[in-house]
């Protein structure tokens, strides 16, 4: 299994415009504009629509009965969330919010399904989209149950910085918070503290006003760079 597997290796079709596409298809959608930290929609909230993001980046969370919240994806230009609504769920399971301001395309349940019936090759791309984002999960847990956190903090950061996309790392501008990170990870914010100083000490890493990922980073995902990893 390829453990770096980007979303946005989804290929084009045709280079067929979704965005383009998506303007055309009249009643049921409907442009949005969400500012930074503004949610997009709750945990629990009817599921009757999905969304489009044309601009920004949108943070995808959950709480547990218990009361504890975990960040599941962070998703950009091009990507779709709540697509649930499609597959029957009646309820969100988790919640979107806004971490840069946003440029979003609403689209109700019904319009997206009679789109994906109408343009073929709209459908195609939309499944090839899911099953990019399914593979993605599933690496995730993989990454979850046999990593250390300090192989998955490097894996998320790749992942953040496109990694794949083009074979460059790209700078990380959306400003990440350690708090978010270690949600991701599945960690203590001390610990991805500790990690992040010894990246930059090694160069995987820099700082100059925003974060830069370079791709020797990937040595800390494929090997042991370190005999006092942790294994949690």
């Amino acid at each position: 299994m390829n453990a770096m597997t980007p979303l946005k290796a989804v290929p084009k079709i045709r280079e067929f415009d979704p965005n383009a596409f998506l303007a055309t298809i009249g009643d049921g959608r409907r442009q949005l504009a969400v500012s930074k930290r503004k949610g997009v929609y709750g945990q629990g909230d009817l599921a009757d629509s999905l969304f489009y993001i044309q601009k920004g980046k949108i943070r995808l969370t959950v709480v547990s009965k218990a009361g504890k919240g975990a960040t599941i994806g962070i998703l950009g230009e091009g990507d779709f969330f709540g697509e649930g609504a499609l597959a029957g769920q009646l309820l969100r399971m988790g919640s979107a919010s806004a971490m840069t301001d946003c440029q979003l395309m609403r689209i109700e349940k019904r319009a997206m399904m009679d789109a994906l019936h109408r343009e073929h090759t709209f459908s195609d791309l939309f499944v090839a989209y899911l099953l990019a984002r399914n593979i993605r999960y599933e690496e995730d847990l993989v990454d979850h149950l046999f990593n250390s956190s300090e192989k998955r903090l490097a894996r998320i950061l790749l992942l953040l910085a496109h990694f794949g996309k083009d074979g460059v790392p790209e700078k990380v501008v959306t400003k990440v918070s350690q708090e978010t990170l270690a949600e991701m990870v599945g960690t203590t914010r001390s610990r991805v503290s500790f990690f992040m100083n010894r990246f930059r000490k090694l160069g995987f890493i820099h700082y100059n006003g925003s974060l830069e990922v370079h791709s020797s980073l990937l040595n800390v995902v494929l090997h042991d760079v370190n005999p006092d990893n942790e294994s949690a």
